[in-house]
């Protein structure tokens, strides 16, 4: 399958697609007010610890306390163990071998205490970022993990003989007092290439430990590759055909960048010249557009929804205008088969995160449920992002985890609702109607006084045809003359009374 990567550079906004066989499968964008916190490295300092929590506040200098966990402390007298695993870019993290159970974060830090920490997750939402001491610095071919003496290979090279071929190389040229993990694209390069790469990496930690020394905290004193250079750094592995992107300046400055560190990426770098605007082209400004409705649709006819919450994200499988040719229990089958596929698909093209809950319609026969689960599993295994699936209940349900590190691009590219307030519903016209007359009845008014009511089109339509008759009641009942009156301004939950 062949795999590609667009890139939209434009003044504020980076957009980063990864193509496989045409179809987007990765959304990244990043803009300059906003851009990713991942990988950077501060001298913090400790603000206020949570013993409750096992956890502390660390200032970094960003607008939000960063969070820190008991478990992403390193200390010293700790044995560690190779736990780590790989996100969308492959970042790479390292965890201790359980401080929780032995030692507790009173025992490990104090306030007013400095620490040198990495991002490892981003704020989201009202949440600080999270951080940890355990640093690791990723290249093109290898993680250099100070003050770790560990050996890893990446958990995507699935080939005996290349894990043993790469851990033989990492042996022999790994630093003492330094862990190394040999990422994906290793599998393909020679070890002079991983050995500059390390050599590279060894030199950006002595540069940051200078910083160290010099700065008092809060401090930044590593910032992580741009996007499109990280999206150089991480995804182009020797399976990626080309890299095309749409600016003479950024192109060239990405050539300059593989020229220095990637030299073998060179050709694979391309110029897009064509009149159309690069998304367009591709097809992806559509895909985007799908993935943030609500409800897509399968060829089939059925279709899934996609709710996020704050706690969760559901997804419902419903066979739509499916009736298929068969028995009942096929008809639902194939209508879950298919939901399969597009489910892994928009979790990974969403980058939805948390616990995601997926009710797919009833089976009967558990050979079936077995078949959707197996299927689904085979599907999400294609996701850079950690995911952890429980098997599925007899309600037809599947739980699963996906490791969160940024928001998802509906968080990204969209706000809260501010008529409905992140309801996804608003209030009917006739329920406002109702309430209006509540709200008059209440007032207590003096009889012959006059009442004006502005309200939202809808609402003062139906106030002035199908609800005249109870208009005219509470005119009738209390003495009094009601005005409508509409107001294009005026929200559908909202109204104004005024009384003369």
């Amino acid at each position: 399958m062949t795999t590609e990567i667009v890139v939209n550079a434009a003044k504020d906004e980076s957009r980063v697609a990864l193509l496989e066989g045409g179809q987007v499968v990765e959304l990244y964008i990043e803009r300059k007010k906003d851009a990713s916190l991942v990988g950077n490295i501060y001298k913090g300092k400790i603000i206020k610890i949570l013993p409750g929590m096992q956890s502390a506040f660390v200032d970094t200098g960003l607008e939000k306390a960063a969070f820190l966990y008991v478990a992403d402390i390193m200390t010293e007298i700790e044995e560690y163990y190779a736990a780590f695993l790989e996100n969308e870019s492959e970042t790479l993290e390292l965890y201790a071998k359980t401080n929780e159970g032995r030692m507790s974060i009173e025992e490990l830090i104090q306030e007013g205490q400095e620490l040198l920490v990495q991002v490892s997750k981003d704020p989201i939402g009202t949440k600080g970022a999270r951080v940890t001491s355990y640093i690791t610095l990723p290249g093109m071919y290898v993680v250099l993990m100070p003050n770790v003496e560990h050996i890893g290979i990446s958990r995507r090279i699935e080939n005996e003989e290349s894990r043993e071929r790469l851990k033989a190389i990492a042996s022999e040229i790994k630093p003492k007092g330094f862990g190394l993990i040999m990422r994906t694209a290793s599998e393909d390069a020679t070890q002079d290439e991983m050995r500059r790469d390390m050599e590279f990496l060894l030199l950006l930690w002595e540069n940051l430990q200078k910083k160290k020394e010099k700065m008092s905290a809060p401090a930044l004193l590593y910032s992580d590759f741009d996007l499109i250079f990280r999206s150089v750094r991480d995804f182009m592995s020797h399976d990626v055909e080309r890299l095309v992107i749409d600016s003479f300046e950024e192109a060239e400055r990405v050539r300059e960048f593989a020229r220095t560190y990637f030299p073998r990426l060179i050709d694979k770098i391309e110029l897009y010249e064509g009149r159309e605007p690069i998304f367009d082209a591709f097809g992806i400004e559509l895909d985007i557009s799908r993935a943030l409705g609500r409800r897509v649709w399968l060829k089939s006819g059925g279709y899934i929804v996609i709710d996020q919450t704050e706690a969760m994200t559901v997804i419902d499988v419903n066979t739509g205008k499916f009736v298929g040719k068969e028995s009942l229990e096929d008809t639902i089958l194939k209508t879950n088969l298919e939901a399969v596929k597009e489910i892994a698909y928009q979790i990974r093209l969403r980058n939805l995160g948390g616990i995601i809950i997926i009710d797919f319609i009833d089976m009967e026969k558990l050979e079936n449920r077995e078949k959707v689960f197996t299927a689904f599993v085979e599907a999400m295994k294609k996701d850079r992002a950690k995911n952890t699936i429980y098997n599925l209940s007899e309600l037809g349900i599947i739980q699963m985890t996906r490791k969160r590190i940024r928001e998802s691009l509906g968080r990204v590219l969209c706000e809260q609702c501010p008529y409905c307030e992140g309801k996804g519903f608003v209030k009917s016209a006739r329920t406002v109607a109702y309430e209006i007359f509540r709200k008059v009845k209440k007032m207590n008014l003096s009889r012959n006084a006059t009442a004006i009511i502005k309200a939202s089109p809808s609402v003062a339509d139906l106030l002035s045809d199908e609800e005249r008759q109870g208009m005219e009641e509470i005119e009738n009942t209390f003495g009094i003359k009601v005005i409508v009156k509409e107001d294009s301004n005026i929200h559908q939950e909202n109204y104004e009374i005024t009384v003369l």
